[in-house]
């Protein structure tokens, strides 16, 4: 194959969409004699009374799969305590509305699936009520339902397992009312998890668990850049190594086939291999903030503009420059599959995001048809975005045709942070203007940093020559300025760009709310009352912001040596402001002592996880924050695992508050918004326990130390 993954992905994207219908019914139970009514792909009722629900959307600690049921079964009003969930195959029936095809991302799962899967739940309601109506030789209207029954108005009752065969009989309605808000029943409500009690006996699979008859576990030597190749190797030392069965080498490294993983990686460890890198000789962390930084220093292409920025002449003026690192995800589960590729079919396993698109690339991989690829999604040790990449896939796949057997890829921790997907690297630079007021009229910026959409494989740049990730968080902020003007200039350093939780949010958030800090700042203003000011037509930005004020005390005694810092954000259709309360030791280490949060994530599934998932994106956000970088030297990536890419100890996660705000609205994402806020927090009460304005991350506590 004489291709790369990026040009084999850009000429994939026409297959990204393909699928094909699966029956949805369980084998066991019809092996039973226990057929179930199925009024869709999502859910199927068996006459032991047990409601099963089917999810499309991959699990990787975000709570989709009890989210999903629980939608389902308030439309149904469905008995929670017989429902159980059931992760779908690859099929057309669960593309994700938000995408057009099966796939986990973007923090879509719920208000993607906000509408069809309720209405799932309403036409199976609608249905067993028609069923007892008839049954009973009544009418719909003399009849409701709850938990898991239908209920005439004389009192009489017919569970649901018992209506499944009149159940079939009746024509699906083809716009099933839904509930009322009000009446929800277990909406907004904070129930256990469905997925809880696998992780905690053992019995919940993740991808590193799967085993397969006559499997062979591959370990690979990668290339360290997009571009970089094979000049030569010798794997002569490698098939030395007891168990090593497999040297092949593919477009995207070597990799090391053996009988288990420790032989495999020894194998993959002896080989010899001259890479070359050819322009990417040389590359450092170095040169590429020189390279983004010229980026930032011009106007770039126009992604917002609004009044007359470039003759604006405000009273004062403040100018400042951010930076921002490449982040690996550093998910916990080492990145995994494990393929079966035969003469007419592939099978995977695999915690992966992308299920949908995986069938045709796999079928043009393995040249067969996308409805001849099966796709076992397993439980997620952890995605962040990482495992939206089919890289890991494609090479199992490829591997196990080339072998002729089953094969199990895996990269280590340092094998996927040496050569893996990374947040890009961003630099931007801004220009503030105020009146003599000191209210801020005049915003110009300029980011500079790779592009997502063009290294996706699957998305095209706009015309107007910006990615939108890039901007995000920037060009949409909420604030109301007279006159704007935000440009992108696209630099491409080498490195291979990706999805990572919150995307470009997680570092334009930290630009844009240090910034509004600053100029607060330079206007005499409390950074609250300064925000405040510029939010009038913002008012779910503005209700969240006072709400985390309030909570958090802002303004009043806090102990010595603590001070606050706010930041309010808007992203994946939620709003969330965090006041950080933070304090500086003497050589310069932060500790974060308290953050509150205020959360409008319009109507809610379950308040329970929505709570940790904003604990989680806190605790995530802080690791970035206070440690994450990749850095390069000679080309090459210089940190491996945790000892060098730290991420937040127990010790050091502050006290976290969460306060949920009513909301009417249409649900927002929750998996990824409460990321993008942490770190401006943080940073703006360190300036106000020092004095000294952090506009890099990760923290320079040197800095601090001198301050």
């Amino acid at each position: 194959m004489d291709t790369t993954r990026r040009t084999f992905l850009a000429g994939t994207g026409s297959a990204l969409v393909l699928g094909f219908t699966l029956p949805v019914l369980s084998q066991r139970a019809v092996a039973q004699g226990n057929t179930p009514f199925a009024p869709s792909a999502w859910l199927r009722l068996t006459p032991d009374h047990r409601i099963t629900i089917v999810c499309g959307s991959a699990e990787m600690g975000q709570g989709v799969l009890t989210a999903i049921p629980m939608m389902v079964a308030e439309e149904l009003d469905a008995d929670w305590r017989t429902v159980q969930v059931e992760q779908a195959p690859v099929d057309k029936a669960y593309a994700n509305p938000a995408f057009g095809m099966q796939a986990t991302g973007g923090s879509t799962t719920v208000r993607g699936h906000w509408q069809v899967v309720r209405e799932a739940g309403a036409a199976a309601r609608a249905m067993l009520v028609a069923a007892a109506a008839e049954t009973w030789k009544t009418t719909a209207d003399q009849c409701r339902t709850e938990n898991s029954e239908v209920i005439h108005a004389d009192g009489r009752r017919l569970r649901y397992g018992d209506l499944i065969e009149a159940a079939r009989r009746q024509t699906p309605p083809e716009k099933p009312a839904l509930k009322n808000p009000k009446d929800f029943r277990l909406l907004g409500q904070p129930l256990k998890r469905l997925d809880t009690p696998g992780k905690v006996n053992g019995s919940a699979r993740y991808g590193i668990d799967v085993q397969v008859p006559g499997m062979l576990v591959a370990v690979m030597a990668r290339a360290p850049l997009p571009g970089v190749k094979i000049a030569k190797f010798d794997d002569s030392a490698a098939r030395a190594v007891k168990g090593v069965q497999k040297v092949i080498a593919i477009p995207s490294g070597v990799a090391v086939l053996a009988s288990g993983y420790w032989a495999a990686k020894k194998g993959r460890d002896a080989l010899q291999i001259d890479w070359d890198f050819g322009d990417k000789a040389g590359l450092s962390s170095a040169k590429i903030s020189a390279m983004l930084a010229e980026g930032a220093s011009t106007p770039g292409a126009v992604a917002k503009t609004a009044g007359t920025p470039d003759t604006a002449t405000p009273a004062r003026t403040v100018d400042a420059t951010y930076e921002a690192p490449y982040l690996a995800h550093a998910c916990m589960e080492p990145m995994n599959c494990t393929a079966s590729v035969t003469a007419d079919a592939v099978e995977i396993w695999a915690g992966t995001q992308s299920q949908g698109p995986l069938q045709g690339i796999l079928g043009q991989i393995a040249s067969v048809q996308p409805g001849q690829v099966k796709v076992n999604t397993m439980l997620l040790g952890g995605g962040f975005g990482r495992r939206f990449a089919p890289d890991f896939v494609i090479d199992a796949t490829l591997l196990s045709k080339l072998a002729g057997a089953p094969v199990k890829l895996i990269y280590s921790r340092e094998d996927d942070m040496a050569a893996g997907f990374y947040r890009p690297a961003s630099v931007t630079t801004f220009r503030g203007g105020l009146d003599a007021q000191g209210k801020a009229v005049l915003l110009r910026g300029s980011v500079a940093s790779p592009s997502i959409m063009a290294a996706s494989g699957f998305m095209k740049i706009p015309d107007n020559g910006v990615d939108h990730f890039a901007v995000e968080g920037i060009a949409d902020h909420p604030y109301d300025f007279a006159h704007e003007r935000i440009g992108y200039a696209r630099r491409e350093p080498g490195p291979q760009v990706w999805f990572w939780r919150s995307v470009g949010h997680s570092q334009n958030s930290f630009f844009m709310e240090s910034f509004i800090d600053e100029m607060a700042h330079a206007a005499g203003k409390d950074p609250f009352e300064f925000r405040r000011g510029l939010l009038g037509k913002s008012p779910r930005h503005l209700k969240v912001l006072e709400v985390a004020a309030q909570k958090a005390g802002w303004g009043s005694a806090l102990p010595k040596g603590v001070h606050r810092g706010i930041a309010v954000v808007s992203s994946f259709g939620t709003y969330v402001a965090e006041v950080a309360e933070v304090s500086v030791a003497a050589d310069g280490t932060p500790k974060v002592h308290r953050v509150v949060a205020a959360v409008d994530c319009g109507m809610t599934v379950n308040p329970a996880i929505i709570r940790r998932q904003i604990e989680g994106s806190i605790a995530f956000g802080l690791s970035a924050a206070l440690y994450g970088r990749i850095s390069y030297a000679d080309g090459r990536v210089e940190q491996g695992n945790f000892h060098n890419y730290p991420v937040l100890r127990m010790t050091e996660m502050p006290a976290v508050e969460v306060h949920l705000v009513e909301s009417s609205e249409g649900p927002g994402g929750i998996g990824e918004p409460g990321t993008p806020p942490i770190a401006p927090a943080v940073a703006n009460a360190i300036f106000a326990a020092t004095g000294k304005r952090l506009r890099s991350l990760p923290f320079d506590t040197a800095a601090l130390k001198r301050a």
